[in-house]
């Protein structure tokens, strides 16, 4: 039940005050979520860095960095905008973040995810209070425009150096609302890996018989990828969510009929189900190169981070984009500490392969 009378919990108060920040479409006020986060930075101690990834679209990531920064680091992602509402439709004004009798509290963005946001902030409130460090870095970013695709935010954000510097080895990012007892975590997207793979060969001239053919090097490079494709097909329990499925969309190489090329290239589209081992699966398609001949190699054009979706909110209907969006102030509370225990363990996760 809601605390009337009772003081009001600090976590719930700065919940409430970003609520009220009128980050809606079809025009966010982007630069009132940029200084009330400049101003959590600040109170958290920690450095705060903002990226531009599009006129008017700012990227803010806060920085802890953990004793063992070359290990890859954990992401805990939001989204700082909201979809619009129709007032009309609403009990209270949807960016009053009215707090009713019962403790629920209403406002555009309450679960979708200013919640999450708050949470994390004060998870590491709480966490860094308490004096603790973890091995790996700790990065909360908060992202522009997610709710219209994400093209002027993450999407633009993820192809620059800044980025790539985040060294990113596990994401959080939103959920939804469950409303039984239980939480929700999804894991079922499956991962998508664009590769293209290179085969050079010993080149010549189209009357003799050239040993060494990039072309006999992508024939088995092409075998393996589509033998694996045969193989997935068949499976047993067949759904989508469970295979990894490969597709063959693109070949290059070769200048004229009569020239034997000194490289041929193949691109695959391979989707990988969260059931897969990456590493092991990384090292299949190593094995498949060399096994094609000398020199053939891969590399990626897109390469999918294991990220998992879990927003803290049992009990709760699952009200994000409807009318009279709301979430109780215990659910929300008890949240934070679901993060206090989350984010040091995903944080103190020992080095993988290839880490050390």
């Amino acid at each position: 039940k809601g605390s009337r009378g009772a003081k009001e919990d600090p976590s719930v108060t700065l919940f409430r005050e970003y609520l009220r920040l009128k980050t809606v479409h079809p025009e966010p006020d982007y630069d009132a979520a940029i200084r009330f986060l400049e101003r959590m930075a600040e109170e958290l101690g920690l450095p705060m860095k903002k990226v531009e990834v599009c006129p008017g679209r700012v990227v803010a990531v806060i920085t802890w960095v953990g004793s063992r920064p070359e290990l890859k680091s954990v992401v805990l992602n939001s989204h700082t905008d909201v979809v619009p509402v129709y007032e009309g439709h609403w009990k209270y004004d949807p960016f009053a973040a009215v707090k009713d009798a019962d403790g629920n509290i209403y406002g555009r963005g309450s679960q979708d995810m200013k919640c999450v946001t708050i949470q994390y902030i004060e998870a590491i409130r709480r966490l860094k209070a308490a004096g603790k460090r973890f091995p790996r870095t700790i990065h909360l970013t908060f992202v522009p425009d997610e709710e219209v695709g994400g093209h002027k935010g993450m999407e633009t954000f993820v192809k620059l150096p800044e980025f790539h510097k985040l060294n990113i080895g596990f994401a959080l990012d939103e959920g939804l609302a469950n409303p039984t007892n239980a939480y929700t975590v999804f894991y079922g997207e499956r991962n998508p890996w664009w590769i293209t793979v290179r085969c050079p060969g010993s080149p010549g001239h189209g009357s003799r018989f050239v040993e060494n053919t990039a072309a006999e090097k992508l024939q088995r490079v092409i075998n393996s990828f589509l033998e694996f494709r045969e193989k997935e097909k068949h499976r047993e329990c067949f759904t989508l969510g469970d295979v990894t499925t490969v597709n063959m969309t693109m070949v290059k190489g070769g200048v004229a009929y009569n020239v034997v090329p000194a490289e041929m290239d193949v691109s695959f589209d391979l989707r990988i189900p969260p059931t897969v081992n990456l590493q092991e699966f990384e090292e299949k398609i190593k094995a498949w190169c060399k096994v094609a001949g000398e020199d053939v190699t891969y590399d990626f054009a897109q390469e999918g981070l294991p990220a998992i979706g879990f927003s803290p909110m049992n009990l709760t209907p699952i009200l994000l984009h409807d009318h009279n969006e709301y979430l109780n102030e215990q659910v929300f509370l008890r949240g934070i500490q679901v993060y206090e225990r989350l984010v040091p363990a995903l944080a103190s996760v020992p080095p993988l392969s290839g880490e050390e």
